[in-house]
């Protein structure tokens, strides 16, 4: 069944990582091309764990200049406090994985397929969604300077008092998308934000901009 205009917008199905009680400790990733039930504690400065498999597995207080996830697949897995100027996941397949607190330079989803994924206290200069697919994602007491999600399928995502400077939103597809806990500086284009959430409040300052996308000139 649908749900009515006043159950709108769905808030995000999520749960956290299913991790044993216990993992074996191991540093470093990349070796082999599966890691289960492991906590990881160090990483080389330039990592190459492409296509790497990592299934209930804890990536804890790592630092490197590049971490390569492309094509990885991600199972409940949480990463908390990471620290890299760059960590490329484009393609990554990515459920119930939980990245909490660190900074990340450049954070790429670029076509990734997100399910159940939570980003919460972290610092990213750059994030991409280009192209992806996010289903039931929480982003929350985050610092995003650039938010790229051109071209991205969201569904149940949800924003919690997060801030970005630039959105760049063309040809976002949106079903249940609460933006009420984003203060973004700029949407790239206001009129791409149907299936989106926002506030009156947002919906004012996004007014000039949406305005003139439709061709409306707007004067005292």
């Amino acid at each position: 069944m649908m749900a009515s205009r006043t159950d709108r917008p769905l808030a995000p199905r999520v749960s956290p990582p299913d991790l044993p009680d216990e993992l074996d400790e191991v540093s470093g990733l990349g070796s082999r091309p599966e890691e289960f039930r492991t906590r990881i504690v160090a990483l080389d400065n330039d990592t190459d764990a492409s296509h790497l498999t990592l299934t209930e597995c804890v990536l804890a207080g790592a630092a490197a200049d590049r971490l390569d996830l492309t094509g990885s697949v991600l199972v409940d897995v949480e990463i908390d406090d990471l620290r890299a100027t760059a960590v490329t996941a484009r393609g990554a397949r990515w459920r119930r994985v939980r990245v909490t607190g660190g900074r990340i330079g450049t954070l790429d989803l670029a076509e990734a397929d997100l399910d159940e994924v939570e980003l919460r206290g972290v610092r990213i200069d750059y994030l991409s969604l280009g192209g992806a697919r996010a289903i039931d994602v929480v982003i929350a007491d985050a610092t995003i300077t650039t938010l790229d999600i051109p071209q991205a399928t969201l569904e149940r995502v949800s924003f919690r008092e997060t801030r970005a400077d630039e959105v760049d939103n063309r040809g976002l597809h949106a079903a249940h998308v609460d933006l009420r806990g984003l203060d973004a500086v700029a949407f790239l284009d206001p009129t791409a934000l149907r299936g989106a959430t926002l506030t009156p409040w947002q919906l004012e300052r996004l007014a000039p901009a949406l305005g003139a996308a439709l061709g409306i000139d707007v004067r005292d």
